[in-house]
């Protein structure tokens, strides 16, 4: 079996930032037991800002976007050295991996990550994959490595995500807040758990949360893998994941399976505007899987440039597609209604193309 075990912030360090010596050793002996066990395994692994804080002597996460990077740089070579550490003890080799979403959304270079990351496998290695925040456009970037987890178990043909964190898994309340929250098990592809917006806060050491680690779920069981939202400190979590054990949350797999770059699309974390469109071209694209053409455009919010990540909202305002302009905003507004052969030279024929295009509505 083909694990990817994603770790966060606050699993993995203390309140100062500092990395948990023991916390990254019991997560590299429970991979070990699972390299012993037949399977291999991924780790993806927050950690690099909160302990690159540390080690430059600041006393706060920094909130301005050139100060994190740099920080980040500081801190990713002492994480991955941590790992190296414990992993090694195993007799197992780390290597680092870092991506940003650009290695998702362009072809050439999803092809080039995903080879890597088969090759790293084929060598025996356990790759610790993080997202490159040293260098990350602030407009492509995630900011989670939830996300860039459910993207790199789509990319290697995983068969379980599981996502630890400091909770023992998906309550249904707050259980910090709400004495009567109980823990939910399981959670169907039918279910509208899976739809839902959860709190985002977190320990305010890293940057994802429950939200994040729902979204997650939703982007594996789309690539029809099951995933685990487990609490990292519990004995054998990843064992118990991989036996499908109840040891936290269980998402069920998904019988609709999306490719990284639509699923990536589907699941941007930036959205610079949307277009709405009549019925005639929301049955066109849901029924027929057609492109978006501008006769079916009735209007478009946001000043989006060619390539960016726009909703698509019906008569209502209901999303139902997301996708990737072919077509700047400014120009949409001036063509939007017309038919193709009524089009300015130039001008491309598809607003949105059914390649570049995914319907959310039903999921």
């Amino acid at each position: 079996m083909r694990v990817v075990a994603k770790i966060g912030t606050a699993s993995i360090t203390d309140e100062r930032g500092v990395i948990n010596g023991q916390a990254i050793a019991k997560l590299s002996a429970e991979v070990a037991g699972l390299r012993s066990a037949g399977h291999e395994v991924l780790i993806v692994s927050s950690g690099a800002v909160a302990a690159g804080v540390d080690a430059v002597g600041l006393n706060r996460r920094p909130s301005d976007m050139t100060t994190l990077q740099a920080v980040s740089a500081a801190g990713q070579s002492r994480l991955v050295e941590a790992y190296n550490v414990e992993l090694a003890k195993h007799g197992l080799v780390g290597a680092q991996l870092l991506v940003d979403a650009l290695d998702f959304v362009n072809r050439t270079q999803y092809l080039h990550l995903r080879s890597t990351m088969h090759r790293l496998l084929e060598l025996g290695c356990v790759p610790i994959v993080n997202e490159n925040d040293a260098i990350a456009n602030d407009e492509l970037r995630y900011g989670d490595n939830d996300r860039i987890a459910a993207l790199v178990a789509n990319g290697v043909g995983a068969d379980v995500l599981v996502l630890l964190t400091d909770m023992d898994g998906v309550f249904t309340a707050d259980p910090r807040t709400d004495p009567s929250a109980s823990l939910i098990p399981r959670v169907s592809v039918d279910d509208p758990l899976l739809s839902i917006s959860a709190d985002s806060g977190g320990s305010g050491r890293g940057s994802g949360g429950m939200a994040s680690k729902l979204i997650a779920a939703r982007m594996a069981s789309w690539s029809g893998l099951r995933s685990v939202i487990a609490r990292a400190s519990r004995p054998d979590v990843l064992a118990g994941a991989v036996s499908a054990e109840l040891v936290g949350t269980t998402f069920d797999a998904h019988d609709r399976v999306l490719p990284a770059r639509k699923l990536w699309i589907a699941f941007a974390a930036e959205v610079a505007g949307s277009i709405a469109v009549d019925e005639g071209a929301r049955r066109a694209v849901v029924e027929r899987s057609s492109s978006l053409l501008p006769a079916g455009v009735t209007s478009a919010t946001g000043d989006f440039a060619h390539g960016a990540v726009i909703d698509i909202v019906d008569e209502t305002g209901v999303t139902f597609a997301r996708g990737i302009a072919s077509v700047p905003g400014s120009v949409l507004q001036s063509i939007c209604g017309r038919h193709t052969s009524d089009l300015p030279v130039g001008v491309v024929h598809e607003v949105v193309h059914r390649d570049d295009l995914v319907v959310v509505a039903s999921s």
